[in-house]
């Protein structure tokens, strides 16, 4: 265990350093100035995050992942669908209400909409495209078909909401489709689908394993959207969004460390309850495997009390700084920023790896680890980079999010199912708690600067500070898929080369042949 523990450390601490690095080497330059005690807090939250990444990982491979393969194929084995459709909605509403960044979401907008509708309403938008993506595996639906026609829905809503003169919403509602896969969910829904998939995939069993958690993310955008143009009660927001880091750091940590070890225990406690009552009528797993699962969640739940304790002690008030300072001294800067800081931030993401594993392991490393990061590092880096340019032209998000949605479903006809669906599952993975921690708060900080002398500051900072996450969890759609994409022209290059090969070998023998023959006739 020791072993592992300690593999898990060295590839945490590779995943967390660049990040770490880049903004202590802002710290030496006229753009970011931070004070000793912001820099010395940061970089003690860096070490514990490592630590707190590592036991994630550990605990994900040792319980979260093979909790959610055997309620998948358990549940599956039953050969009852409804069974099978009513436990997914339940555990879909569940550990959606349970999730602590859905929480937060529904505080900071509560003046506009009554925070226990919006996350029932994403709850149950989670269940039923939980419910979904198992009839796609069940009845072999295409996935790329079953896309477009929700994403078509949702821009026609998306029209709907602008015609009411509240386009300022819809950031808020695409990034409501990030916040809902999160650290404990994300894992356990890949998994499960990786395991209903082995039961009743069939001979594409691979390629159904993924796209789960894509499709839960499309739900809470379209719940959030329909309930903006139900809402009648105003189009616009108050609040600060004041990130700054507390005077006092000993009671922030420990305020932070509360309110975190409460929602990850209801959090993961739903999902542990969930399973162990699927267990024991289902399952009935020997005492090892139990003994197993019950210290992989024991490793989980340890390791995102110390992640997201340290995300929201340091990260958070370090992006805003960042954000504000950058902006102060050159906004254009902030693109520049904004690509390199994305390049590295998804490697700090725990679900990142548990998704680029699984990945590698069901296509026999013909989607190899590596390619996975820098294909999903070089989505992000242009997802923020182009977040920053809507932020200083001020444009419509949606002049971003269409085009990059039909070009991610075009793509969708030309590449192998497969990558398809991975694309989209990544997408859903790569806007985890560090962005919604760290990126999200550093363009706030810098909408604070841009607009702070604006009548409607608060809605400029709805508009262009939000929408973040929805960028981070659209480019992977595309440049997975272009990885995809690339596979197809090199495995047709390679058959080329190969029959090249072949042709010139058949073209030696037969000259070979013929000038023996000569040499025989003249012989005799």
């Amino acid at each position: 265990m020791m072993k592992l523990l300690w593999i898990k450390l060295k590839d945490a601490l590779i995943s967390i350093l660049p990040v770490t690095l880049i903004v202590i080497i802002l710290n030496f330059t006229p753009y970011v100035q931070l004070q000793t005690r912001e820099l010395i807090v940061f970089i003690i939250c860096a070490i514990f995050l490592i630590i707190g990444i590592a036991l994630f990982n550990l605990g994900a491979d040792l319980a979260m992942t093979p909790m959610g393969e055997q309620v998948g194929s358990g549940l599956t084995k039953s050969k009852k669908l409804r069974i099978v459709i009513f436990v997914c909605f339940l555990l879909g509403v569940f550990i959606t209400i349970a999730e602590p960044d859905l929480t937060t979401l529904a505080e900071q907008v509560n003046k506009v909409i009554n925070p226990t509708a919006l996350i029932i309403s994403v709850g149950v938008g989670v269940g039923l495209f939980l419910v979904l993506a198992v009839l796609k595996i069940a009845f072999k639906i295409h996935f790329a078909s079953l896309l477009m026609f929700f994403y078509l829905c949702l821009f026609s809503l998306a029209a709907i909401l602008i015609s009411q003169g509240k386009a300022s919403f819809l950031p808020l509602a695409f990034d409501s489709g990030g916040v809902t896969t999160g650290p404990i969910t994300v894992p356990f829904i890949m998994a499960l689908g990786v395991g209903i998939a082995t039961s009743i995939g069939g001979k594409n069993s691979k390629e159904n394993s993924f796209g789960l958690v894509s499709l839960c993310s499309v739900g809470p955008i379209l719940a959030v959207i329909l309930l903006m143009i139900c809402n009648k009660s105003g189009t616009s927001i108050e609040s600060d969004f004041n990130y700054s880091l507390s005077d006092n750091i000993l009671n922030a940590i420990g305020s932070n460390l509360w309110e975190v070890t409460k929602s990850v225990s209801i959090a993961l406690g739903l999902v542990v309850v969930f399973f162990f009552v699927i267990e024991a009528v289902f399952l009935k797993l020997p005492r090892r495997k139990i003994k197993q699962i019950v210290i992989g969640i024991t490793y989980t739940y340890v390791g995102l009390i110390i992640f997201l304790t340290a995300v929201n002690t340091g990260f958070m008030s370090i992006g805003y700084k960042i954000g504000q300072t950058i902006t102060s001294t050159n906004k254009y800067l902030l693109i520049v920023f904004g690509f390199i800081i994305g390049l590295v931030v998804v490697l700090a993401e725990p679900a990142v790896h548990v998704l680029t594993k699984q990945v590698e392991n069901l296509t026999d490393g013909g989607v190899s680890k590596k390619s996975m990061l820098i294909a999903l590092s070089i989505g992000v880096g242009i997802s923020l980079a182009l977040a920053m340019i809507r932020m200083i032209f001020e444009f419509n998000i949606l002049y971003i999010l269409i085009p990059g949605y039909i070009l991610s479903l075009g793509l969708s006809f030309f590449v192998p199912k497969i990558y398809t669906s991975i694309a989209f599952d990544s997408g859903g993975v790569a806007s985890g708690p560090l962005t919604s921690t760290f990126i999200l708060p550093l363009t706030i900080g810098a909408c604070s600067y841009l607009f702070n002398s604006a009548e409607n500051y608060s809605s400029m900072i709805l508009n262009y500070g939000f929408g973040i996450v929805a960028m981070v969890a659209m480019t992977p759609l595309i440049t997975i898929q272009l990885l995809g994409f690339k596979a197809i022209v090199t495995n047709k290059i390679k058959e080329k080369l190969a029959m090249q090969r072949i042709l010139d070998a058949d073209d030696e023998q037969i000259i070979y042949f013929i000038g023996g023959g000569r040499e025989n006739e003249k012989t005799n």
